[in-house]
């Protein structure tokens, strides 16, 4: 498999690639999808525009805080006039560093994102706590945005439930549990142990390995 050389975007061929993630939308909202959740984080072309320590841009899309934060609020604005803000929310990693994709305040960074995502409405802002435990990292931007919040981390189940019973978030994701226990809700709701995921298969082109192969509870089975 080869690759071509990445290269950074020339300015005029970034509305076309607005338009990319707007068309992109429709279609999921026409192929019968309740919503979308635009993909800010985890060091993918967004979130690479977010972040200081990738973004060298000297154009209206780098430099200053608002403006790297130009190309993704372009975004949900497009997506959310194409199939209607109650439909969209958007996720952002403002303290994560995948592929050295960095930033040297992501305090500042997720904070002005979750007010400047007001403006338009939309169902839900989802954001990536540290990995380093810090005490109420993302209560300020719960705090600030208007809508739904939901925090990502790494949780238990536990931790999930404090948070929201603290008001830290109104709902937690899980990513890595729902791989391995396709069953979670109900694995949750018995107290049921839990498979343990394998790090290795989560990045393979397997359709099958890591994905669909993560077995269920099965009725009858000691809780944990």
């Amino acid at each position: 498999m080869t690759f071509s050389p990445p290269r950074r975007l020339a300015t005029d061929e970034i509305p076309g690639i607005v338009d990319d993630f707007r068309t992109a939308a429709r279609n999921a909202i026409d192929a019968g999808f309740d919503g979308v959740e635009i993909h800010g984080a985890n060091g993918y072309l967004i979130d690479q525009f977010l972040k200081d320590q990738v973004n060298d841009r000297t154009d209206q899309y780098g430099g200053s805080l608002e403006n790297r934060c130009r190309f993704a609020l372009e975004i949900v604005e497009a997506v959310s006039n194409e199939v209607g803000p109650g439909r969209v929310g958007i996720r952002f990693s403002p303290f994560a560093s995948y592929m050295g994709c960095g930033d040297s305040s992501p305090e500042l960074l997720g904070l002005y994102l979750a007010q400047a995502l007001n403006k338009y409405g939309i169902a839900y802002c989802h954001m990536v706590e540290p990995r380093m435990k810090l005490a109420d990292s993302l209560v300020p931007m719960r705090k600030a945005f208007k809508g739904t919040f939901i925090s990502a981390g790494g949780f238990s189940k536990e931790e999930g439930n404090r948070a929201v019973d603290e008001d830290h978030s109104d709902l937690v994701a899980f990513g890595r549990l729902f791989l391995a226990n396709p069953d979670l809700p109900r694995r949750f709701e018995l107290g049921a142990a839990l498979n343990k995921y394998d790090r290795t298969t989560f990045y393979t082109l397997d359709p099958v390995v890591g994905y669909t192969d993560y077995p269920f509870l099965e009725e009858g089975k000691s809780l944990g």
